[in-house]
């Protein structure tokens, strides 16, 4: 097979018919893409027929499950994918447009080994991807997805005979009945549904409903174009319009959904942006109450409370900080045999007996009501007061290309290193480690903390702090972050700032 191109000119002959993927498309743990400007449909196609090697490659039976997102443009991209899966001697189960977790659960209803979503996730219209994995509920790590690339990029994809196609109807009917049950709530709840026009529209509405709750909708048709905002509960913009609509509506609280249903983000009753680490502990609070002496992995750009929390200690919890990352973290629950694994993005990895170990924003918008059911006395904002205080910044992207982060990255991570090396101080108090297990999390020594990382999934870096003792430290250690970053002439500017 002809190698692909890291450009083809669009709007030629060669564009429809050669392979064009630019090599950073292909990331720490899914592959993501602009369409058709970094990648074509041939491309899609040569991605396709990679994958389908890997599966004959590490000898997995060559059988998967195909899904796509509601963009105008993922069910062409999703066909050329399923083209190079079917060169590549594979077995296609096509289960129609969906939401990334009524993928991976496919694996588990149809009995099939390999699944592929193509998504982008919460990122703007324009880009594409694939989120892929073999063995589910594990997806593609580093390891596999390095694989992948040179499979890919060097031509090395090997058509076989026996590839073949088929439609599987009703695994979204079967998905949502997974995650109702016999389950109906004993008290009325009145919920925000939050979908920002995307595919999660099809699907938290209905499920929510069938559990016993109000509803009140918000931005819940489909609609491509996005009008509104891009779904993305991590964004302030799409918390403060469910903040609003709490608001108005005198609901118990928000649950807003990202732009393929894998995360979950939470206003409260009184209109208050609930962090997704911090409901990852109220969350952990609930559980291990039900599951004592339970583990729960945390990404290192979540709250300390895991760790430092009272409540959460008299249950006997151990708590695990690891990397960032959807792949990451759901093979850290795995290995740990943890019940839970949050990340502060909204992604939520609930496993056995609770979930079966894949992030699904479904899955946790279930449990949040179960949570509130088991506690009738409590709202949102009581669970929310009953934490330990601490002031947190929005996750904040400085623009850092693709090619030159990781090593800006390397940099920073020895800046910051050498300065708690030296004795120095870090917004006024003793720097207490530095932890560099994804980045560098900067910890004093009353357990505020600063990071700063590098995004997997998009050209910037990542940058969260949390003060245990006031908003004034919170913002003294991100100015200390700051300082350091900015020696780097190749980081622009915030997406955000506190």
């Amino acid at each position: 097979m002809t190698k692909p191109a890291a450009t083809v000119t669009q709007n030629t002959w060669k564009f429809l018919r050669d392979p064009m993927i630019k090599p950073t498309g292909f990331r720490e743990y899914d592959a993501r893409w602009k369409y058709p400007d970094e990648i074509n449909l041939p491309g899609m196609t040569a991605l396709g027929l990679g994958i389908g090697t890997q599966m004959h490659k590490r000898g997995i039976e060559p059988v998967i499950a195909v899904g796509n997102d509601y963009r105008d443009y993922s069910l062409a991209i999703k066909n050329a994918l399923v083209i190079g899966l079917m060169q590549a001697g594979v077995q296609v189960k096509d289960i129609g447009p969906c939401i990334t977790p009524m993928a991976y659960f496919s694996s588990f209803h149809l009995g099939v080994p390999g699944v592929a979503m193509v998504t982008a996730s919460h990122n703007p219209n324009g880009w594409t991807g694939v989120k892929m994995g073999f063995q589910m509920p594990l997806t593609h790590g580093p390891d596999e997805m390095g694989e992948l690339r040179d499979i890919v990029l060097e031509g090395a994809g090997e058509p076989r005979a026996g590839g073949g196609y088929e439609f599987v109807p009703g695994v979204r009917a079967a998905y949502l009945n997974d995650l109702a049950g016999d389950f109906k709530m004993s008290r009325p709840l009145k919920v925000v549904c939050a979908t920002g026009n995307g595919t999660a529209g099809a699907f938290a509405p209905e499920l929510l409903k069938r559990i016993g709750v109000e509803v009140v909708p918000s931005h819940n048709a489909l609609d491509y174009t996005f009008p509104h905002y891009n779904p993305n509960p991590e964004a302030m913009e799409m918390l403060h319009d469910m903040s609003d609509s709490v608001k108005d509506s005198g609901a118990d609280f928000a649950l807003g959904f990202d732009g393929d249903g894998d995360r979950c983000g939470v206003v409260d009753d009184e209109g208050e942006e609930i962090f997704a680490d911090k409901v990852g502990v109220i969350m952990a609070r609930d559980l291990s109450k039900i599951y004592p002496n339970a583990t729960f992995v945390a990404d290192v750009k979540s709250t300390g409370l895991f760790a430092s929390d009272p409540e959460l200690k008299a249950n006997g919890v151990k708590a695990d900080y690891w990397k960032t990352g959807h792949s990451h973290m759901k093979r850290r629950v795995h290995e740990l045999g943890a019940l839970a694994g949050f990340e502060k993005s909204g992604h939520y990895f609930l496993a056995e007996p609770v979930g079966r170990g894949y992030d699904d924003g479904m899955r946790v918008a279930v449990e949040i009501c179960k949570l509130m059911d088991r506690n009738p006395d409590m709202k949102m904002s009581d669970l929310r007061k009953a934490l330990p205080k601490t002031w947190s910044t929005p996750t904040m992207s400085p623009y850092a290309a693709d090619t030159e982060k990781y090593d800006i990255l390397d940099r920073l991570v020895a800046k910051l290193v050498a300065k708690a090396d030296a004795g120095d101080t870090f917004a006024g108090r003793a720097i207490k480690e530095v932890v560099t297990v994804n980045g560098a999390r900067v910890i004093l020594d009353n357990g505020s903390w600063g990071l700063v990382r590098a995004s997997s999934n998009t050209p910037n870096l990542v940058v969260v702090c949390e003060s245990s003792d006031s908003e004034e430290e919170m913002r003294a250690i991100f100015a200390e972050i700051d300082a350091v970053i900015r020696t780097e002439p190749g980081v622009g500017d915030y997406d955000q700032k506190i």
